[in-house]
């Protein structure tokens, strides 16, 4: 295991293009659909980590542990941030944004008056379940082949920056709250929990978005977005392992070691790096 990666804030801007939001990937509407409704989750789930460890910064004394905090949070910060300029970029092509981070927001607000060690176990077990995400989707690089360029970069960005920093939250709660039976306890029933509150708004959320851009009874869609993620190859069945490991007492996300993959970020930013903003074509003055 190893816990001493140390976290970098790549402060990078995508520059999607709204009017392909609804279109990106090759496999169609279900697919893109599938990889749009994730990213309704991020903006409030992101804010909701960043607090979670806040919490405890003063009672975190290691220098090192800190670093790899305050990059977290500064990562997490940035995800913010590009996953409203896509959640916009969906509010404009007509899909129910709005509604669907309330939801969102409301449920984190709840479970914000929950004990802080239970928010912090809450973090962890999303950022497992994030982690396991990430890593199916850096696996299986065919996932975004030939997808459209700036929104295929921005989910390798997020998949890379969560198989960073994912044993950071892990490692904080470890100090703070512990690694008895107690803290045991408490981080596999958030585990429970927040997987059963997330799927459960998942399938909902996406048929909500699959509907509204008219997709909601094309059943050759449904059946293309079944093979990849449960038949075959079936990548979300393939993971389940991973994301089961959570449940044992010696767990620590570096059991997983995928570090390797942190290789592509160099790559990842130079190609940001070439991705300019929409100009809109000038109009010509009319003479008279």
């Amino acid at each position: 295991m190893n816990a001493s990666i140390q976290p970098i804030r790549r402060n990078l801007k995508f520059v999607l293009p709204e009017d392909l939001v609804l279109t990106w990937h090759p496999e169609g509407m279900h697919v893109t659909q599938f990889f749009n409704t994730l990213s309704i989750f991020f903006p409030a789930g992101e804010r909701f980590f960043i607090q979670s460890v806040r919490n405890f910064r003063a009672q975190l004394t290691d220098a090192a542990l800190n670093e790899q905090i305050s990059a977290f949070i500064g990562q997490e910060g940035f995800h913010t941030r590009e996953h409203e300029a896509y959640n916009a970029a969906l509010k404009k092509a007509g899909m129910p944004i709005e509604a669907l981070d309330k939801i969102v927001v409301e449920l984190l607000q709840a479970v914000q008056k929950t004990p802080d060690a239970f928010q912090l176990a809450a973090t962890v077990a999303l950022e497992h379940l994030t982690a396991v995400l990430g890593d199916m989707l850096l696996s299986n690089e065919f996932l975004l082949k030939d997808a459209e360029a700036h929104y295929a970069a921005i989910w390798n960005w997020h998949a890379l920056e969560e198989t960073e920093h994912k044993a950071v939250c892990f490692d904080a709660y470890t100090q703070v709250v512990g690694t008895g039976v107690r803290a045991y306890s408490l981080r596999v029933t958030a585990f429970v929990i927040a997987n059963t509150l997330f799927w459960s708004l998942l399938l909902p959320f996406y048929m909500t978005m699959l509907k509204r851009s008219g997709g909601l009874f094309k059943l050759q869609g449904w059946r293309r977005l079944g093979q990849i993620l449960i038949g075959r190859p079936g990548v979300m069945r393939r993971v389940f392992p991973d994301w089961l490991d959570f449940f044992r007492p010696g767990f620590h996300p570096w059991m997983h070691d995928n570090q390797g993959f942190l290789q592509q970020a160099e790559a990842l930013v130079a190609q940001v790096a070439n991705f300019q903003p929409a100009v809109a074509t000038p109009r010509k003055r009319k003479t008279r």
